[in-house]
C-alpha cells in the first residue's frame, strides 16, 4: 500500500466497487473463468478485500453474499459480450458510467480507433489511479477518465473530455442504477439517450423486483444492500422504447444457463425478463 492510497479510503457507495472487483478476482482464479480480470486482485488487496473475508456465520447472510457474488459474474460476463458486440457492428466510443474498479479498457481485446471514458467521483478515479499505476497497467484503447458526480452536469463534462455526441456510443451502467432514486434514473436515461447517436448500444443492470425487501430489510449498515433504492419497472422493454430504444430484457437465469452456469435451486418467485438488459438506439 502507498502513501497515495492511504489518503484515498473506500467509502459509501463506491466503496461496493471495491467488492465487485473481489468477487471477480475470485472469478479470475476459476479454472472455466467466464472471463479474465487480472487488475481485480489488485483493487480487492488495495481495498483492504484480499484476502477475500470468510463467509458470514449467518446461514442466510452466507446465500444472500453468494447470491450477489453470482449475479456480479453474470452480469459482467453479460456485459463484455455487449461491448464486443458493439465493437464488431462498428462502435468505437465507450462510456462507462459509474466506472469504479471496471478494468475493461485493460482487459479487453479493442479494435484500433477505441476511446473509451470513464465516468465516476474523483475518489474512486484517483484511488484506480494508484492501483493502475503500482500494477503498470497499460490501456489497450484511448482510454479517458471524467471526474464528474452524475448528479451533476456530466454530459458538459463528457463532452469537454471528447465524447462525440453524433457518432454511435456503447454504454454501460453496471451495478448502478439500484442505488438512485427513480427520478435520478430517469434523469440519467433522458442524458444518455440526448447523447447518442442512432447506432448506438446500452447495457444496464436494474434490481429485480423484490430485491431491495429480500436483500435491503436486514442488510448490515453501509453494506451494499443497504444503499439500494430502485427496482426495474414492470415492464423494462417497454420503459426503453419510451425513451427511444429498442431493448431485450434477460433473467440472471436465463443466462447463466447459457454461460454454463446453471442455477441448481428452483425460482421462489416469478422471474420476469429485465434484470439485464441489452439495447440499441433506432
Amino acid at each position: 500500500m502507498t502513501d497515495e492510497q492511504e489518503q484515498v479510503r473506500p467509502s459509501g457507495v463506491w466503496a461496493t466497487a471495491v467488492g465487485v472487483a473481489r468477487v471477480r478476482a475470485l472469478e479470475n482464479e476459476r479454472e472455466n473463468a467466464l472471463f479474465r480480470d487480472p487488475l481485480a486482485q489488485a483493487f480487492a488487496t488495495a481495498g483492504g478485500l484480499w484476502p477475500s473475508s470468510p463467509p458470514p456465520d449467518d446461514e442466510a447472510a452466507r446465500r444472500r453474499r453468494q447470491a450477489v457474488s453470482y449475479s456480479i459474474v453474470i452480469r459482467t460476463k453479460f456485459l463484455d459480450d455487449l461491448l464486443q458486440q458493439a465493437s464488431a457492428s462498428g462502435v468505437r466510443q465507450v462510456v462507462l458510467l459509474g466506472a469504479g474498479m471496471d478494468s475493461r479498457a485493460f482487459r479487453i481485446d479493442w479494435p484500433a480507433g477505441t476511446r473509451l471514458f470513464e465516468v465516476d467521483t474523483a475518489a474512486p478515479l484517483d484511488f484506480k489511479a494508484a492501483v493502475l499505476r503500482q500494477e503498470r497497467a497499460v490501456a489497450r484503447c484511448e482510454r479517458t477518465t471524467v471526474a464528474v458526480d452524475l448528479r451533476e452536469d456530466w454530459p458538459a463534462a463528457l463532452a469537454a473530455a471528447g465524447h462525440d455526441p453524433t457518432v454511435p456510443t456503447a454504454w454501460i451502467a453496471e451495478g448502478l442504477l439500484i442505488y438512485l432514486p427513480e427520478d435520478a434514473v430517469e434523469l440519467l436515461l433522458a442524458r444518455i439517450s440526448a447523447q447518442s447517436a442512432a447506432g448506438s448500444r446500452m447495457g444496464l443492470t436494474l434490481g429485480s423486483r423484490g430485491v431491495i425487501e429480500r436483500f435491503g430489510a436486514d442488510a448490515a449498515p453501509g453494506s451494499a444492500a443497504s444503499m439500494w433504492v430502485s427496482e426495474m419497472p414492470d415492464d423494462p422493454v417497454g420503459w426503453l422504447a419510451g425513451h427511444g430504444w429498442e431493448a431485450e430484457g434477460h433473467t440472471l437465469r436465463e443466462r447463466a444457463a447459457a454461460y454454463g452456469r446453471p442455477l441448481s435451486t428452483p425460482p421462489q418467485r416469478e422471474e420476469r425478463p429485465g434484470g439485464l438488459i441489452s439495447a440499441v438506439r433506432r
